[in-house]
């Protein structure tokens, strides 16, 4: 830059600066209108709280807030402290791993910021010792340039004061010393080991209740459910003769927990008051348990689990859309794609029973595949990591990556609509985990480190927390998941200079490395560096083989119904590999439940460290976060690993197709389209606006086009905008074809 380019750019500094001002002294008015209003708000909520007959839920809705949010103005609306009893409440729990949050469709991923105990801050000691890795050959070797070898130039520690509002937040860290090494052990007595007992059969039956068809292993009949309360279909199923052995009931179509939500703020509200109706005679929610069983209810938007029981008998309501999107299939249908389902696992699972959810099957399968053989490395078992580290999977990593890239980052209309998605995409991730108790790597041990050896280090089964400089002249997507402000937890900075610290796995970390355009700047600040074994190999294959199987009949198949049936359940082979890798992860067990209102409409008083979540006209609904389970399937190194490999094959991976030049594996991905053509990441799926020629293979992680319009498109800037682009790039692939 000479002095004409500096004086230029003064120049334009001082334009921008006069700008600025006076927007930002209409935003500082604007907002001091907001917090006035805010105030008047909280003061007419806790004058209408001192009403004797005044209840949470009619001042939310009329304040345009949550109930949780009056309760904490005026507390006396909801109970104060634990019940002296807490044994005898009649409440009714159940376990969210039953169904995972990650089953919901392409929405934007909400985990909550829990972490380990200990948040210190990273110490100059700590990251004094920081290496520069970049790609050096097309082979893969790294140039390591160790910048803070013991004694030399330390690194700048994350931030360590309090965040501000809309701060992006600090991802906690592994303590110094003694303290973070006591984290490095297998929790004492637990170890996932091969279960020595058979899961019980339980008989299911399928129901549209739109239009009351019942089918099941007895034959079909169609029912009277009225307007398909709990209550009406418990009576009209069980009415039925040589019903009385179904114990789970599948909705197929209906959605009769969704009636009453125009008389809800939120969808679970009006789950909550589908499932907490009054029952026929003789009927109370579930209480028992058993090896396979759960007691209660699972409040969830779209898929709920309601649990009642009649004596010695037990019954649940599902969604089938814990397992597949039926697409109109009616229930003779979606009953033969279970039948089908079984049949295509029973050859590689002898023991295999479909159980209420694919994540339960899926865990359940896997156990199935643990080594027993004496002398087997595992066959003790593979031991279950401290809570501690644990904990700080849960919080620094994440799922897979939802993102919309809207204007200016893209031009407001674009040439084109394409979907990409990657078929049965985990799949293609399961052959390496790490097992056992993970070494620590720090920022010095890992300097110390031979070039062999780091390169090895981040090959291997990890999670790094790194220090990530972006190439000035980067103009493509982000490469690295780092923590976001507001409500979303992770973002993907992509401007060119910028500096973050965050969280990343090994297979991010190499590719932010060895990216097809230049290589991005890493330092190494701590890490967890596990031996690599197979523990998801032989279960990940066992359901690719049932899956191709499924797929193969599906394309064949001359009677339609069992054509749909067979391509149901391809789709529930990869929910159960899906949604068992989910189970892996245990997140910290959140329990729901329910009681009803007093006889006056009075609260009762919430179980010890609950809280309030929604008030019905005949109950309450309320929430506990109850931390980590000892469960002895819990491998939260697992599903990390496979989610940041997928993450990771989103912008660059080796397809099944070969270059007929060299014979290498042809490469896809974002990267691999041109800047600014990328529109939207949904978890395997790339949305853009540039023609995609990638060939597809058939084989797990290929791309697969599923959406096209070849015309010009207005770039959406909202997840409803998105949804309809979505929706009519496959109908007019579809319409193509036919």
């Amino acid at each position: 830059m000479d002095n004409k380019e500096y004086s230029a750019g003064l120049s334009e500094l001082r334009a921008v600066r006069d700008e600025l001002r006076p927007l930002e002294r209409e935003l500082a008015q604007l907002q001091a209108k907001v917090d006035k209003l805010r105030e008047r708000r909280g003061a007419k909520i806790r004058q209408l709280g001192t009403y004797e007959k005044a209840t949470s839920d009619r001042i939310a809705t009329a304040a345009g807030l949550a109930v949780i949010d009056i309760v904490a103005l005026v507390p006396s609306l909801a109970p104060q402290g634990a019940p002296e009893a807490p044994a005898e409440v009649p409440v009714t729990e159940s376990a969210v791993v039953d169904q995972p949050a990650a089953q919901a469709p392409a929405g934007p991923i909400k985990e909550t910021a829990a972490v380990p105990a200990s948040e210190e801050p990273p110490t100059a000691d700590r990251a004094g010792a920081l290496a520069r890795l970049r790609a050096a050959t097309a082979e893969g070797a790294f140039d390591l340039e160790v910048l803070g070898k013991p004694g030399q130039a330390e690194a700048t520690p994350p931030p360590t004061g309090a965040e501000t509002e809309g701060a992006e937040r600090v991802l906690p860290s592994i303590p110094e010393g003694a303290e973070g090494d006591r984290w490095f052990h297998a929790e004492p007595g637990l170890a996932s080991k091969r279960p020595n007992f058979r899961q019980a059969v339980r008989q299911m039956a399928f129901l549209d209740t739109a239009t009351g068809v019942l089918v099941w292993q007895g034959g079909t009949v169609r029912l009277d459910l009225g307007q398909a309360t709990v209550s009406q279909i418990l009576t009209a199923v069980y009415a039925v003769p040589n019903t009385a052995s179904i114990e789970r009931i599948y909705v197929t179509a209906g959605d009769p927990w969704h009636q009453s939500s125009e008389r809800h703020d939120f969808l679970k509200d009006a789950v909550a008051a589908w499932l907490n109706a009054p029952l026929p005679e003789g009927w109370t929610v579930e209480s028992s348990r058993g090896k396979d069983r759960q007691a209660g209810h699972l409040v969830h938007p779209r898929n709920p689990v309601g649990r009642w029981q009649r004596g010695d008998q037990h019954t649940e309501i599902r969604s089938v859309g814990e397992w597949f999107d039926s697409e109109g299939a009616d229930p003779a249908t979606v009953r033969a794609a279970f039948v089908e389902l079984w049949k295509a696992l029973q050859p590689h699972f002898e023991d295999v029973v479909l159980m209420g959810s694919p994540s339960q099957t899926g865990r359940d399968l896997w156990s199935r595949t643990i080594p027993t053989k004496a002398g087997a490395k595992w066959a003790d078992g593979f031991p279950v990591m401290s809570q501690e580290i644990r904990g700080l999977l849960h919080a620094t990593a994440g799922q897979g990556r939802t993102e919309l890239i809207t204007p200016p980052r893209v031009p407001e209309r674009v040439p084109g609509w394409y979907e990409v998605d990657r078929t049965f995409a985990y799949a293609k991730h399961t052959w390496a985990s790490g097992v056992g108790v993970p070494q620590r790597i720090t920022a010095a041990r890992f300097a110390a480190m031979s070039e062999k050896e780091q390169s090895n280090a981040l090959f291997a089964p990890s999670h790094w927390q790194v220090r990530v400089t972006i190439p000035m002249d980067w103009n493509h997507v982000g490469l690295l998941p780092a923590p976001a402000p507001g409500e979303r937890s992770w973002h993907y900075p992509y401007e060119g200079g910028r500096t973050f610290t965050t969280w990343a796995g090994g297979a991010e970390v190499n590719l932010a490395l060895r990216n097809p355009i230049t290589p991005w700047r890493i330092e190494i600040l701590d890490g967890l560096l596990w031996e690599s074994g197979d523990p998801l190999k032989s279960w990940s294959t066992k359901l690719q083989k049932a899956w191709r199987s499924l797929r193969a009949v599906a394309e064949m198949h001359g009677d339609e119904q069992q054509k749909k049936a067979c391509a149901l359940a391809s789709r529930a082979v990869r929910s159960i590999l899906l949604y068992g890798i989910g189970t892996f992860a245990q997140r910290p067990r959140i329990t729901t439940g329910s009681l009803e209102l007093g006889v006056g409409g009075e609260v009762p008083e919430l179980p010890e460290g609950a809280r309030l979540t929604g008030i019905t006209d005949t109950h309450v609904t309320w929430e506990r976060n109850q931390g980590f389970a000892r469960d002895q399937y819990a491998h939260p190194e697992w599903a990390a690993g496979v989610w940041s490999a997928a993450r990771a094959a989103l912008l660059s991976v080796s397809t099944s197709s070969k270059d007929p030049e060299t014979g290498k594996p042809l490469k896809a991905g974002a990267l691999h389209l041109p800047p600014g053509s990328i529109l939207a990441f949904r978890t395997d799926a790339i949305y853009t606006s540039a023609p995609v020629d990638w060939e597809y293979g058939g084989e797990p992680g290929d791309y697969l086009l599923k959406g096209r319009m070849a015309w010009e498109q207005t770039t959406p800037r909202t997840d409803e905008d998105f949804y309809v682009l979505q929706e009519l790039g496959r109908q007019a692939y579809e319409s193509e074809g036919m």
